[in-house]
């Protein structure tokens, strides 16, 4: 695999002025980081596919319609060139053990795919959330960081015993040794998930990172989210208005076929939610997640994840200006092409202009 070469952050001049034109050429390496801050600038990061889910590249300007609450804007920047990465990655070590010891295996390739002008930093979380390291541009820290992972264990494999000869314990004729014949009863325990918790802290980092890296966080996990004290919808709101991207692995039993449908009965039980992640990351604009099994695709996914996250078409313009309430404002963005999928956010929180 060819290295990815991605432009160091440069200068970041004022604002073009509401009468200047479209920037309808492919910003020279020069002018990439050249982003335009104004409090109501909006830029978005948009991502094509074809329907064999291959990145499509080549396309001009002129093939995009932008809307913004159902209107047409103008576009005042683009370009397709690679922006680096602010990525907050986060590990699931609440993993069945044999998960856990199988992601083990794959560090090596997700510190690989991180390029050196992209900055990363390392949160785990099971029941409580972890920072193991701050934002950093050296791979040497964040490999040492996941080699002391390594010596995790993951929680024991396998559910608890619930029926069968041993469920209640030994038995003399059919009676239970040593107390009343009453059926047992046995609960498994209800650990906490907390993913929701673990996306915020580390969105809550990434908002304070430059402004002209792309923020992304990268979520290893089963997907599921159980006991946080964060709510998917405040948190997605801090994600919209900071334009943090989500990205996923999803392994263990979120990646098996069919796993969805399984969730709803999980849910009914109590067992948490498994379809958090397809959730943050579709209204960030990070696609589906990845859903692996093994360990070649598992470092695959990471390396694809870097390469989508860094290398997509990005879009801005400058809507009117915003007073009063931030109120939420929906994107759509069309490619006047047929047979591609488009994956970008859904909208933005924007922050009210000073009087």
């Amino acid at each position: 695999m060819a290295p990815v070469e991605t432009i160091p952050p440069g200068s970041m001049p004022e604002a073009p002025s509401q009468g200047s034109g479209p920037r309808n050429q492919m910003a020279s390496k020069e002018d990439v980081y050249t982003i335009p801050v104004a409090v109501n600038f909006v830029q978005i990061p948009v991502m094509v596919k074809d329907k064999q889910g291959r990145r499509v590249d080549g396309l001009l300007p002129k093939d995009f319609i932008v809307n913004e609450n159902g209107k047409p804007q103008k576009l005042t920047y683009f370009t397709s060139d690679p922006f680096a990465l602010s990525v907050a990655v986060i590990l699931d070590l609440g993993l069945p053990d044999v998960t856990m010891q199988k992601v083990n295996q794959t560090y090596s390739a997700l510190v690989g795919a991180f390029s050196a002008y992209d900055e990363f930093a390392l949160y785990t979380y099971s029941s409580t959330v972890s920072q193991l390291t701050d934002f950093t541009r050296r791979p040497e820290r964040l490999t040492a960081a996941l080699n002391e992972l390594k010596l995790v264990r993951g929680r024991e494999n396998g559910p608890p015993v619930l029926g069968g000869p041993m469920s209640g314990g030994p038995t003399v004729n059919g009676l239970p040794v040593g107390g009343p014949a009453v059926p047992p009863v046995n609960t498994p325990p209800r650990e906490s998930h907390v993913l929701n918790d673990a996306i915020l802290r580390a969105a809550l980092d990434l908002a304070k990172r430059d402004r002209t890296r792309r923020k992304v966080i990268l979520v290893v996990s089963d997907g599921q989210e159980r006991g946080s004290a964060a709510g998917y919808k405040e948190v997605l709101r801090l994600l919209e208005t900071f334009g943090i991207q989500v990205k996923a692995v999803v392994v263990d039993s979120g990646a098996l076929p069919g796993y969805k449908q399984v969730e709803k009965i999980h849910h009914v039980f109590g067992q948490g939610y498994s379809d958090i992640l397809p959730k943050y990351t579709n209204a960030t604009g990070g696609g589906e997640p990845f859903s692996e099994l093994s360990r070649n695709a598992i470092e695959d996914a990471y390396a694809s994840i870097a390469s989508e996250a860094r290398n997509v078409y990005t879009l801005g313009y400058s809507p009117k200006a915003i007073t009063g309430a931030s109120a939420f404002r929906s994107i759509e963005v069309i490619v006047d092409k047929k047979g591609l999928n488009i994956y970008t956010k859904q909208g933005y929180y924007p922050i009210p202009s000073a009087h």
